[in-house]
């Protein structure tokens, strides 16, 4: 077997190590699953229906022009039908994203410690990345414009809300951002808590704009992270030559129906957000009783100050991690001075308030 050279160059790595790899090692189910910012208060009960009734025409592929969804998708947004793409996931069409307009040697910019599936899909397509530091607990715009005009990256990374501190910036520091663009540039806007987040943190969408795409998904709020369904607003020229290098059946026809009835659920959105928001202060509750600081949240998780390190935090995780408690954090110092803990449901947050104070007292002081 002969990889290529930029393949033999890259480590057999994922962005991500597994809940379920981490069951597997220690031989055992995790009793709260709250590391991975998925909902655990479930898909809409008409999503379920879909892909009950989905499943029986599992036998045939599905649309691979996905036009009933991003048809639905435009009337929900108001945009145009040409401005929408769907794929398998945001992760999926990032890696689509970058294979469009990164090629080898290319500089693309991101934050120090943002979501890192992004710049595993630079380094795989030979891109170069330049990460700029975060401004307190929030991505830098004005850093990232400068390191961008720097190097002359035509991609910039941003996530607004951001993963993994859960901060936001507020739409009109978004939009005057996107006027400082340098010229031939792209903003990823990775939008995937936006169904979560205050609604002065999404600028007003405009398709017409060829300088930002946006992405969303339906693996949040929509509670259907096991189906793998996002999709990205952009220039329509932009949208249409994802159709050179996507995989055009990536999104099973389950995938599709749930999200097309989930789509259409906007009580049980209204139910979710409102779940999310009790546990956002339950969280910060059970961090403060700890002695510890909650921050605060516009997605559905929140970033917990461990007061000290990334090596303090890493012992509070794994502590939780002994008893039975899921949970994630930063990787990149100073954030990593955090734990991140995804919102769930009554009984998860009962195990949380359980387990918290052990995991401290196994990390010491």
């Amino acid at each position: 077997m002969r990889l290529t050279d930029l393949a033999a160059s890259l480590p057999a790595s994922v962005p991500f190590t597994g809940p379920e790899t981490l069951e597997r090692r220690a031989g055992r189910p995790f009793a709260a699953r709250l590391g991975a910012n998925e909902s655990g208060f479930g898909p809409s009960p008409r999503a379920i229906a879909a892909m009950e009734d989905a499943a029986r025409d599992a036998w045939m592929y599905g649309d691979p022009e996905y036009h009933d969804l991003r048809h639905a998708l435009a009337i929900h947004h108001g945009v145009p039908f040409d401005s929408i793409v769907a794929g398998e996931g945001i992760d999926g069409l990032l890696g689509y994203l970058v294979r469009l307009l990164v090629a080898p040697g290319d500089p693309v910019v991101t934050s120090a410690g943002a979501y890192p599936t992004f710049g595993y899909h630079v380094t795989g397509f030979g891109g170069v990345l330049h990460p700029v530091s975060y401004r307190g607990d929030h991505e830098d715009p004005d850093a990232l414009l400068a390191k961008a005009r720097e190097t002359g990256a035509r991609l910039i990374y941003l996530a607004n809300p951001d993963n993994p501190m859960g901060s936001h910036h507020d739409a009109a520091t978004v939009t005057a951002m996107i006027e400082a663009l340098p010229e031939d540039a792209v903003l990823c806007l990775d939008e995937a808590y936006a169904d979560l987040a205050p609604a002065d943190a999404l600028p007003r969408l405009d398709p017409s704009d060829p300088r930002v795409i946006r992405m969303r998904t339906f693996s949040k709020a929509h509670g259907l992270a096991g189906l793998r369904v996002g999709y990205a607003i952009g220039h329509p020229d932009l949208i249409a030559a994802f159709d050179r290098v996507r995989n055009h059946f990536g999104l099973n026809r389950m995938g599709q129906a749930a999200a097309l009835a989930s789509l259409a659920d906007e009580d049980w959105m209204t139910h979710v957000r409102e779940r999310v928001a009790e546990s956002r202060q339950t969280i910060a509750a059970i961090a403060r009783d700890a002695g510890l600081r909650p921050l605060p949240s516009a997605t559905n998780f929140v970033a917990v100050d461990c007061g000290r390190d990334g090596a303090h935090a890493r012992r509070v995780l794994e502590g939780l991690a002994q008893e039975g408690v899921f949970v994630r954090m930063p990787g990149v110092a100073p954030l990593d001075r955090c734990i991140r803990i995804s919102c769930g449901p009554v009984s998860d947050m009962e195990i949380l308030r359980g387990a918290l104070p052990k995991a401290i007292a196994f990390a010491g002081t």
